[in-house]
């Protein structure tokens, strides 16, 4: 695939804003070829195929991976009940939305999804699922159906006006509604057809039988072509653990093109996450799929090295050219807005190529290989990594010839995310990221040398690319030194416990835990981040298990990461149901209101997040030059962490999930269960399901 280079946009992970190509788009008239019936209809025959299912509050999530059909249906019980079909194949889906119902009612599936291939009216090919389902309702009016990008789907509660050639009447039968249509540049699309099986279609509404009850029977495909499965032997060696929802959802996410970040809605590329998930399953990967995973990261590679965000594929790509003025077109675009993956790639590379045996053995003819970019088919990987490191490179060396807060690296103009708290208030308004600024960049200084060392990049560099990747290491250590001073903040002890005492009232939560915590010395800790003017914004976060897993801080320092981070909240970000990922407890007012426990990078608890810690713990106690006393706060950070990641194991997959505090504990809740937007979790998500590879110390483990 071709990196673009157009204007990046930004994507995110947070309730999203009336996107600009709808507007854009609003009064384009764009010629559709009429949509099909289906033609054949036959199962697929992949007897190795994947079936599963996730609930979660209100949400029924069941997964059909088999032959050329890969889906995710997601139905919503309560008020405003929906019914979503996502498909990895070129990140499309189908959703039908009801309209707002006075009373909730609950889904109950009567047939499972199975796999189903048609052909539309022109004879091409569409796959997809046909399922049947139950409720207990006197109507269901459908408000709106959709039918193109996830991106589409997952933005829709959200938008104000749609482009209209995606906005598509049904054709009617006595108890059918079926909506189809192309690819909005002919190519095949989409379909989706209810049935009502119990009770009467009367005037585009879904009427209950006389004993309250509405059967439907559904047909959901999509034309886009379908993905490689990844799975099984070819994705897993023997070391992973017997955790069979972790590997369901790493099977259904996984693929030889790429690792999609997370279902339903993010089923495609995203750089940062595919990076994590690798650094952390690596050691339960064939080497393989370790490869493909680095492989799809390199293949987007932009042209001055960045590494890509987020690409726009299938029907979101021709939007996205639409909007430019170009004729519709599928051609990828990706996205650079985010500055955090582009200083990970060389970390995870180099633990890979270097350090692991596997991969040692495999460098030489890995790098010699084709990055499969269709632009420049005749580059290779290893030009494609230098190309990265010269970018890392450049950009740090400002701040290490002249150590100035305004030297550090901050959010690309106009963005308000640049790291993986990707919402708008995800850094609390901060320009410069504690991650990319204390960890990240220092990480790929390092492996830039550590991958120079080895010898490997010698037929890919230039004589001044060897001058610059030798002295990364010594670029490192100037960030390591000058660049966490910025960062720390600092609360007198009076002040501090008469913070969290007021905090504790607000949330409801007890405060005797925190204050014992807190004793009576004064807080030191990093700020989450610094704003433009490169004040801290004093925000408790989970990051700090970013340094524990790249890092070597020094002793002292290692005990205060450990120790603000494990406090029982609100003095830290330790609660029974898990690690939270922010506590703004001595932030201002208007700051604690943007991190609550409804907020996507607030007072949530995101598995991965837990394993990254998990992993950091682990090691940093492989180190042999810690004294007796921090190794002994390691282990009791570690016992603390892994008993609350065992007590929420039946979530551990998901992508995070809230709390609430009722008969004296914390509990978990389902995130975005109460809301009707776009705001939910993933029932699977990649970087989730490291867990097969990050497990429990022995001691630990034996715990009930």
């Amino acid at each position: 695939m071709t990196p673009a280079t157009s204007t990046p946009r930004p994507r995110k992970r947070f309730r999203p804003r009336p996107r600009a190509w709808a507007a854009a788009l609003a009064g384009a008239v764009l010629a559709l070829a009429p949509g099909g019936g289906p033609r054949a209809a036959e199962p697929s025959g992949d007897p190795g195929g994947l079936r599963y299912g996730v609930d979660d509050g209100p949400y029924l999530n069941r997964f059909v991976r088999q032959g050329p059909v890969a889906a995710h249906l997601v139905l919503r019980s309560g008020r405003d009940p929906r019914i979503l079909v996502a498909f990895p194949a070129g990140d499309s889906g189908v959703g039908l939305w009801f309209g707002h119902r006075g009373a909730p009612m609950a889904w109950s599936l009567t047939a499972p999804p199975t796999p189903i291939s048609l052909a539309d009216a022109k004879g091409r090919p569409l796959h997809g699922v046909s399922f049947a389902l139950e409720a207990r309702a006197d109507a269901l009016r459908p408000v709106r159906a959709l039918l193109s990008s996830v991106r589409v789907l997952r933005d829709y509660p959200d938008l104000h006006g749609l482009p209209p050639a995606l906005l598509i009447d049904p054709a009617a039968r006595s108890d059918t509604l079926t909506w189809a249509r192309d690819r909005l540049d002919g190519a095949p699309g989409y379909r989706l057809a209810v049935q009502v099986i119990h009770g009467s279609l009367r005037d585009g509404r879904m009427v209950a039988a006389a004993d309250g009850r509405i059967g439907l029977r559904i047909q959901a495909l999509s034309g886009e072509a379908p993905l490689t499965p990844l799975g099984g032997a070819d994705l897993m060696n023997s070391a992973a653990a017997s955790d069979p929802a972790a590997r369901n959802a790493l099977s259904f996410l996984s693929y030889r093109e790429k690792f999609l970040a997370g279902s339903w809605r993010f089923d495609t590329y995203f750089g940062r996450d595919t990076l994590m998930t690798l650094e952390l399953l690596t050691p339960v990967l064939q080497p393989a799929a370790v490869e493909d995973g680095l492989g799809a990261v390199v293949s987007r590679l932009a042209p001055d090295g960045e590494v890509a965000h987020e690409e726009s594929i299938g029907e979101f790509a021709i939007l996205a050219h639409l909007k430019a003025g170009q004729p519709p077109s599928d051609a990828p675009v990706f996205d650079y807005g985010m500055i955090d993956s582009s200083y990970m790639l060389a970390p995870v590379a180099a633990d890979w190529l270097v350090d692991d045996p596997r991969g040692r053995g495999r460098a030489a003819a890995y790098l010699a290989a084709p990055d499969g970019r269709a632009g420049n088919p005749s580059e290779r990987v290893g030009a494609a990594l230098v190309r990265n490191f010269r970018f890392v490179v450049a950009q740090t060396r400002p701040f290490a010839s002249q150590p100035r807060v305004d030297r550090l690296l901050a959010l690309k103009p106009g963005h308000v995310a640049g790291q993986w708290r990707d919402s708008p208030n995800g850094l609390g308004g901060g320009r410069y990221p504690y991650d990319v600024n204390l960890v990240f960049a220092p990480a790929a200084l390092s492996a830039i040398g550590r991958i120079e060392a080895a010898g490997l990049l010698a037929p890919y560099e230039t004589a001044g690319d060897r001058t610059a990747f030798r002295a990364a290491e010594r670029t490192a250590a100037v960030w390591r030194a000058r660049a966490p001073g910025y960062f720390t903040v600092r609360i007198g002890a009076a002040a501090a416990r008469r913070m969290v005492a007021a905090y504790a009232r607000d949330q409801g939560v007890p405060a005797s835990p925190a204050l014992a915590a807190l004793g009576q010395a004064a807080l030191a800790f990093p700020a989450l981040a610094l704003d433009a003017g490169g004040a801290p914004i004093p925000i408790l976060h989970s990051d700090e298990g970013f340094d524990l897993l790249f890092g070597r801080p020094d002793a002292r320092g290692l005990s205060q990461e450990v120790e603000a981070m494990m406090r029982p909240f609100p003095a830290g970000l330790m609660t029974d149901v898990g690690l939270l990922v922010a506590d703004p407890v001595f932030a201002s007012p208007t700051k604690r209101a943007a991190f609550t426990r409804g907020d996507y990078h607030g007072e949530v608890v995101w598995s991965w997040q837990q394993a990254v810690l998990a992993a950091g713990l682990e090691r940093q106690l492989r180190r042999t030059d810690l004294p007796p006393a921090v190794r002994a706060r390691l282990r009791a950070a570690q016992a603390r962490l892994w008993s609350a990641i065992e007590a929420t194991r039946p979530a551990a997959n998901s992508e995070l999930w809230s709390w609430t505090w009722s008969g004296g504990r914390y509990r978990t809740a389902p995130f975005g269960a109460g809301k009707a937007g776009s705001e939910e979790a993933d029932a699977a998500q990649l970087w989730s399901t490291v867990y097969l590879a990050v497990r429990p110390p022995p001691r630990a483990a034996s715990r009930p």
